[in-house]
Formats: structure tokens, C-alpha cells, sequence
């Protein structure tokens, strides 16, 4: 067992119980939102934030980790008034969030540039660890980087190695968003591993747009996670061919190496709610316990199997 932060507390990783690893509470610009959205109802947010946690709740899901970093929009003092009123339990986490450049800042500082000094971002992460965000007195219990289709750029090796260096000084372990067709998780797994990351202790983010059995289980075999996080995002993959990947591997014993999510947030900028609702009407929170584990038990997982995806394996990320 071990202690795991959350935004009401330290709580011992043996009372994380059902947990989606990977879930926002709001993604949004600040800077769009502070400059154009005129309409923004700060306490009606937060209000239907604590509904749709409450009704995650309903349906057995204890725990979200919620990944937003800097780069989606993370602002703790509003996670923290929604968490005092929900019984969801919110783990939230420190990084950077970019598919290319780092903000401007870090143009002039750092090793050999004109502020020649140790990389800022590892002190800035492993402060979030250690001491806290931003005064809330929340401390953030993992890490986050990000590598896309642009791949391995100045900016995005420099948060990556970041986050590696962080995870050595501090035990806290890592998220990454992939994508998974360019087989960034390798990428990534090779970076964290040569900055002294433990790989056991990171999920590889949005492994479950891909049905690359062998991909999946390189990443499994290198010692982490897979992130099979994006139940109802079916403009990546559709549900079907999400849950037979995840058949698969359970048959080929990687249960263990399995997490479960939907990257979904109750609420985003990207799209309004009649959007979401019209493009993609299953991403949403109760995806994954009303309609994936029934399927997945019918399709011959077992109770165990499901236990282990979504309190298990959670709970050994800390561990």
C-alpha cells in the first residue's frame, strides 16, 4: 500500500477502489475563456461538474484521475470546490501539455540557452509533488507529457525528459498521451526509461485507439500500462473494436498491464454540449460501467478481470 494525494487529501492507495485513470473535470483555454466567453457561469460549471461526478458515482466508479495539466486548462482552486462537494474521490496531476513548442518562457531558460541553467521544468513538477500547486495546498500525485503525430520535438523532449527526471526524484508516476499510429508510446517509453523513469510506474496514454496487438503488448512486455482510455471516442476506434483488443490481450494474459478510461471531462471548449451529444454521443462517464463491462463480461472476461483493470492495476501504479 502506499499514500496517494488527492485534491481533499492524502488517502491510502488501498481506497482508490473502481478508478478511470484518465478523466478531465474541465478542459479549456483559461486565456479564451478569460477574453471571450462572455457567457461563463463560474458557479453553474462547477454546480454541473458535481452532478455528473455525483452520477459517476451512482454508477460504482470511486475514483478519477484527472491528467490536466498545464497546456488543458488546469486551474485547482475550481477542482477543489467541486471535490468538496462530490463523493468522487480526484487524484489530479503536474506536467506539460504539448504536441510541439513549450511556452515562450522556456525559449531563454534553460541548459545552454541564455539563462543557462538546470532544466525550470523539472523543479516546477516536482514541486507540484512536493509542496503543492499554486498555494491550494493540493499536491499533485503523477505526471503528464504528451507526444503526437509531430513527434519527438524540442519542446516535446523537453517536457518528456522533464517528467522522467521528475518521476526519478520523486516516486510519482506518469501518464503520457500517445498516438498510437505512429507508435509514439516507444518513443516515449525510451525517452522516460534513459532519464532514469521507473516504466513499470507509466501508463501509455490512448493505447486503445489501436488494435496493433503486437504494438501493444511491446509496450506491455517493456513493463507499463496501457491506456485503454478513450471508451466513446469512436472517431478514433469504435467501441466494438476496442472491447475485442481488450478480449484479446486478457486471453493472452496481459490483464495486469490493462487500465480503463474515456478521456472525457464534463466540460470542454472544443465542442458545446449539443455538439458533443451529436458527434459523439457515448463519450461520456458512464460509458465504461453501464455499457463496456457488461460486454466485456459477456464476451468471457471474468469479475476478476474487470477487477483487476479498474482497482488493481490503479492501485499498483502507486504502489
Amino acid at each position: 500500500m502506499a499514500e496517494v494525494q488527492t485534491v481533499t487529501g492524502t488517502i491510502d492507495s488501498s481506497s482508490l477502489g473502481r478508478t478511470l485513470v484518465h478523466e478531465h473535470v474541465f478542459v479549456l483555454s483559461e486565456e479564451m475563456r478569460q477574453n471571450y466567453d462572455s457567457t461563463w457561469d463560474e458557479e453553474e460549471k462547477i454546480a454541473d461538474a458535481v452532478t455528473k461526478l455525483n452520477d459517476l458515482k451512482s454508477a460504482g466508479i470511486d475514483t478519477i484521475f484527472d491528467p490536466t495539466v498545464v497546456g488543458l486548462g488546469r486551474f485547482i482552486p475550481r477542482i477543489q470546490k467541486v471535490a468538496e462537494q462530490t463523493d468522487i474521490t480526484i487524484v489530479v496531476a503536474t506536467g506539460l501539455y504539448t504536441y510541439t513548442d513549450l511556452p515562450h518562457r522556456f525559449d531563454v531558460r534553460g541548459p545552454g540557452l541564455l539563462i543557462d541553467e538546470p532544466e525550470p521544468l523539472v523543479g516546477l513538477f516536482v514541486s507540484d509533488i512536493e509542496d503543492g500547486i499554486a498555494g491550494t495546498g493540493v499536491k499533485a500525485a503523477f505526471l503528464k507529457c504528451a507526444i503526437e503525430a509531430p513527434g519527438l520535438t524540442t519542446g516535446v523532449e523537453r517536457a518528456m525528459r522533464a517528467v522522467g527526471q521528475a518521476n526519478a526524484q520523486t516516486g510519482a508516476p506518469i501518464t503520457v498521451h500517445t498516438n498510437p499510429h505512429t507508435e509514439s508510446g516507444l518513443v516515449a517509453q525510451q525517452v522516460l526509461k534513459e532519464e532514469g523513469a521507473d516504466l513499470s510506474k507509466v501508463v501509455i496514454g490512448h493505447s486503445g485507439d489501436s488494435t496493433d496487438l503486437d504494438y501493444l503488448m511491446k509496450l506491455a512486455d517493456n513493463g507499463s500500462f496501457l491506456g485503454m482510455d478513450r471508451f466513446g471516442l469512436d472517431v478514433y476506434l469504435p467501441t466494438d473494436k476496442r472491447i475485442d483488443t481488450i478480449v484479446e490481450l486478457v486471453r493472452r494474459g496481459y490483464a495486469e498491464k490493462i487500465t480503463l478510461a474515456h478521456d472525457a471531462s464534463c466540460y470542454i471548449d472544443y465542442l458545446s454540449q449539443e455538439e458533443k451529444t451529436q458527434i459523439q454521443p457515448n463519450w461520456h462517464f458512464r460509458h465504461i460501467p453501464d455499457d463496456v463491462i457488461p460486454i466485456l463480461l459477456a464476451r468471457g472476461v471474468s469479475e476478476d478481470d474487470v477487477d483487476t483493470m479498474l482497482v488493481k492495476n490503479p492501485r499498483r501504479y502507486f504502489e
